[in-house]
């Protein structure tokens, strides 16, 4: 699944490419992926919609559009590609922008779960998707004192995950700050200590940061628009790894709370309360 900075990589490029276009229609070929309003009226209102900016919350893409904002989550496949009207529908594109300029935005999702809202601008953050979501990597008010404010009595990689505290960390990048952590994977997160959270707000951020920069990391259901591959792949330290590039000990993959988890037992060490 795309996390931040992939979902940033396909930001930066759809923002080159579709900004300031006119959409004079939309064809939606399979329903379930408008999850608000209802098809009919989503293809209804989002017609003759400029696009003025293309926005990012957490794994959200934010398309503003002269009256709304069209939401988009990419989930595990979905995919974005600029075509010539006349090019023949492929059988995976299931959500087509036309623009006026006779081009299309399609919507190429191989496993049909990406979602897309199209809200009132006035209400976007105060409804359900972002309503629920938890502050940004690189927000001020993502402290210590937040962390252990929301931090659950569950494992801190699950606790990375939840999209309520600090949005954007999917599984490879929740691995990969708990390594520059020092911290293991199963450690009860009300456990950490002031400076474990510092250490985890302080890499989420170095981490993310050089991914975003580096495009992203090209994983196997994962291309950002036409085809650009992340260069952070190599740079990944233990998500899929076999050695530890520090003590050179063998990486260990576990489960925890569902998700292939990969670690070092030297350097992340389970700590005995």
């Amino acid at each position: 699944m795309p996390e931040l900075p992939e979902v940033e990589t396909v930001r930066k490029a759809l923002k080159r490419q579709v900004l300031g276009k006119k959409i004079i229609s939309a064809n939606v070929y399979w329903q379930n992926i408008i999850a608000y309003p209802e098809v009919k009226v989503f293809e209804k209102k989002i017609k003759n919609q400029t696009i003025k900016n293309i926005e990012r919350y957490g794994k959200w893409l934010m398309f503003e559009l002269s009256n709304y904002y069209l939401l988009s989550h990419l989930r595990m496949e979905g995919k974005y590609f600029i075509r010539d009207r006349n090019s023949p529908k492929e059988k995976h594109e299931h959500v087509i922008f036309n623009f006026e300029d006779g081009t299309d935005l399609r919507y190429n999702d191989t496993r049909k779960f990406g979602k897309m809202y199209l809200l009132n601008k006035n209400e976007v953050f105060d409804v359900k998707p972002l309503s629920k979501l938890g502050l940004e990597p690189w927000d001020n008010n993502l402290t210590t004192e937040y962390l252990k404010n929301k931090f659950k009595r569950k494992p801190i990689k699950t606790e990375l995950l939840d999209q309520s505290i600090i949005v954007g960390i999917g599984n490879i990048y929740a691995d990969e700050i708990l390594f520059m952590s020092k911290i293991n994977p199963v450690t009860i997160a009300t456990e950490l200590s002031k400076t474990d959270c510092q250490n985890i707000i302080d890499n989420t951020r170095k981490i993310l940061s050089e991914a975003i920069e580096k495009g992203g990391t090209t994983i196997k259901s994962y291309t950002s628009s036409e085809g650009v591959h992340g260069r952070f792949q190599s740079h990944l330290l233990v998500h899929t790894k076999d050695k530890c590039p520090i003590c050179q000990e063998k990486i260990d993959k576990i489960t925890v709370g569902g998700r292939g988890t990969y670690y070092c037992k030297k350097c992340q060490k389970e700590r005995v309360v």
